[in-house]
């Protein structure tokens, strides 16, 4: 059983109730600078420390959890990777490309895994999409439109480092339509190319709290994707038109693939090839618990489902394209070269480099 050690009691207790709901995994610590808060997440069932450095230095710790805010990500990553130890990521990954090729250097070395955070992909809806698309009643990609429409007001904002460039490192393209736009590479392939506006309307912040994307997908389908802070509620929308087929997402915004969505066959003769496919999946594990367990596959010898680093690197690749070409005004194609703009980094001239002892949000 692989021992963890969770850091950040924020998303952080979330983390905790996927790996309770496995029988893969035993949490052993959970770190964060506010006990309090630690003791409150555990229900005081695990041990609570504000020591990050004893706890990468305890040999009976397998998996490190990084739940911190987005600018200690790369940092937390490589301390625990030099440690010995696995790696979990929340979103963002890292803040930069040259930082997720570093990451992926430190990991080499180590020889260890490291697996970024895209819980959304597990759950009953993607299960049955891949199961449609691998039966061959979904046949070629045409379009894609995403909406990832959440609430953000003040309150969210007064957490110090959120909407600063230092701190959270971008807006609500890297902090909140990450998870849509890996679920759109998910199911059709990488992006070629991408051309963004983004905008800071609904809070007073400095990081965008609106964009809207159109992005060409390698295999040539077309997507858009439609993202705002500034909704009256949280509702997170998607829907894929195949060939074949159209599956149109529920507005579930934090767990799409729990939603009701419905897979309608072009040639209404199909639709019972459809349904009969549907009829006989069964519903697998959602959320974090499907994505821990395909860790957990993973590191017991059965890899394929489960999150990967170039996962996570081509995310931040996305990132860096939608940023540069919303304000170069231009279309950008991918994949980026080393030298590509924005390669090192898309934070703003100037932006302050946030301390370390920020707590997790």
């Amino acid at each position: 059983m692989n021992r963890v050690a969770i850091i950040g009691a924020g998303i952080g207790a979330e983390h905790l109730a996927g790996y309770r709901a496995l029988d893969r995994f035993e949490v052993t610590a959970l770190c964060d600078l506010d006990l309090d808060r630690a003791q409150t997440a555990c229900g005081g069932t695990v041990f609570c420390t504000d020591d990050m450095a004893a706890v990468l230095a305890d040999p009976a710790i397998d998996l490190v959890d990084i739940c911190l805010p987005p600018h200690l990500h790369f940092d937390a990553s490589v301390a625990a990777l030099q440690a010995g130890k696995h790696v979990i990521c929340e979103k963002p990954l890292v803040r930069s490309l040259a930082e997720a090729d570093r990451l992926i250097a430190a990991a080499g070395r180590a020889g260890r895994r490291v697996f970024p955070v895209f819980q959304y992909r597990y759950g009953p809806a993607f299960a049955q999409l891949r199961a449609l698309i691998e039966a061959g009643l979904a046949g070629r990609a045409y379009v894609a439109s995403l909406e990832t429409h959440w609430s953000r007001d003040a309150g969210y904002y007064a957490v110090p480092w959120r909407g600063t460039w230092a701190g959270e490192s971008g807006g609500a393209v890297l902090g909140h339509a990450i998870h849509a736009h890996d679920l759109l590479s998910h199911v059709l392939g990488p992006v070629a190319e991408v051309t963004a506006l983004t905008a800071t309307r609904v809070n007073a912040i400095e990081t965008e709290d609106c964009a809207a994307l159109a992005l060409r997908m390698q295999s040539g389908a077309l997507a858009t994707s439609s993202v705002t802070l500034g909704a009256a509620t949280d509702t997170s929308r998607l829907r894929l038109v195949f060939e074949h087929l159209t599956a149109t997402s529920g507005d579930l915004p934090y767990a799409p693939a729990d939603g009701a969505w419905s897979f309608t066959a072009r040639d209404p003769a199909r639709q019972g090839q459809v349904d009969a496919v549907l009829a006989t999946l069964p519903a697998p594990k959602a959320g974090f618990a499907g994505y821990l367990e395909a860790i957990a596959d993973a590191l017991e010898g059965q890899p394929g489902r489960e999150v990967t680093l170039a996962d996570g690197r081509r995310s931040i690749e996305l990132v860096t394209a939608v940023y540069a070409a919303a304000r170069s005004g231009k279309e950008v194609a991918l994949p980026l070269a080393v030298g590509a703009e924005f390669y090192q980094g898309w934070l703003p001239e100037k932006t302050p480099l946030a301390g370390a002892g920020a707590k997790a949000g």
